[in-house]
C-alpha cells in the first residue's frame, strides 16, 4: 500500500519579518600612529551599504565624549567640534556610498592618543564601533658623550636622546652587550672596545649612534694620573723628612735665629 501526503504552504498568510542586519565594524586591535604623520581610523557597515543619507559621529570617549567629527545631512558639521582637531580630521565621501566611513586624522599630536567612537545612524537602526589610537614619537638622534672616568680608570659613555614617546628601551652594543632602559644612560669601559653603539627603539622605530674607543683615551687619561700620583708621594715624603729634620734640630735652628735677629739689630 502506497501512501502519499501533500504539504502546501501559503505564504500568502506568512508574517513578514523585518530584520535589519547591518553592523558597524572597526579594528580588532589598537591603531599605531607617528606624531606629525596622518592616520586612518577605520569605521565601515557590514554588509556594504551607503551611509550617505545617514548619521555619521566620532567622538572621544575618554574626554567626556566630545566632538571630533559630525557628518549629517550630507554635509560635515563641524561647529561643536574639539578646538585642537579644526581642520586635522576628514571622511572621505566618495567611500561614504560603500558604507566606509573611517576617519582620517591629519598631523597627528601626542594628545590625539586615546578611545575614539564611531556611530553611525539611519532612520531605522544605529551602531557604533571604538577604535583605541596608540601614538608614537620618534625622537632626536641619539647623542654619546664621555662623561669622564671613575676612580678606578673606567670609562664613562653617556648615550642621550629627547622627544620620544611612549619611553622606549635603550640598549648598548659592545663585546660585553650592556644594557640599559632609559633615553639617558650611561656606561664605564674599563678597556677599549673600538665600537660602542647606542640603540635606541620603539617598536619599528630605530635609532643609533656610534662612538669609536681607542687605547689612547685610556692612555691619556693614565700618563697624568701617574704623574700626579708620584708628584704627591715625593711630596708627602719631603714634608715628612722636613717635619722630623726640623724636630731633630729645633733647638739649633732656635739658636742660630737668635744669633741671627742680634747680629742683625747690633749692626
Amino acid at each position: 500500500m502506497c501512501f502519499s501526503s501533500l504539504i502546501t504552504f501559503d505564504l500568502v498568510n506568512l508574517t513578514e519579518i523585518s530584520c535589519h542586519c547591518e553592523i558597524v565594524v572597526g579594528p580588532a586591535d589598537s591603531v599605531f600612529a607617528v606624531a606629525g604623520e596622518d592616520v586612518i581610523l577605520p569605521c565601515s557597515v557590514k554588509p556594504s551599504i551607503s551611509v550617505v543619507d545617514m548619521r555619521v559621529e566620532w567622538h572621544r570617549l575618554d574626554q567626556k565624549y566630545l566632538l571630533v567629527h559630525l557628518f549629517d545631512d550630507h554635509e560635515d558639521r563641524n561647529t561643536d567640534q574639539i578646538q585642537s582637531y579644526r581642520g586635522r580630521t576628514k571622511l572621505n565621501h566618495p567611500e561614504l556610498q560603500r558604507g566606509d566611513a573611517s576617519l582620517k586624522l591629519s598631523s597627528v599630536r601626542v594628545s590625539d592618543e586615546g578611545l575614539y567612537k564611531g556611530f553611525i545612524q539611519s532612520k531605522s537602526w544605529n551602531d557604533d564601533t571604538t577604535v583605541n589610537v596608540k601614538v608614537e614619537a620618534v625622537g632626536r638622534p641619539p647623542v654619546i658623550t664621555v662623561d669622564g672616568f671613575d676612580h678606578s680608570g673606567g670609562l664613562h659613555l653617556q648615550c642621550e636622546s629627547e622627544g620620544w614617546y611612549p619611553e622606549p628601551d635603550l640598549e648598548w652594543l659592545g663585546s660585553e652587550g650592556i644594557k640599559g632602559f632609559n633615553v639617558k644612560h650611561t656606561i664605564t669601559l674599563h678597556h677599549s672596545d673600538d665600537k660602542i653603539h647606542c640603540r635606541i627603539k620603539l617598536r619599528h622605530h630605530t635609532l643609533e649612534a656610534l662612538i669609536i674607543t681607542t687605547n689612547n683615551i685610556f692612555i691619556s687619561w693614565r700618563t697624568p694620573i701617574i704623574l700626579i700620583s708620584v708628584f704627591v708621594v715625593f711630596s708627602m715624603i719631603a714634608g715628612i723628612l722636613i717635619a722630623v729634620f726640623v724636630h731633630k734640630n729645633k733647638g739649633t735652628i732656635l739658636l742660630f735665629y737668635v744669633f741671627y735677629v742680634s747680629g742683625h739689630w747690633s749692626s
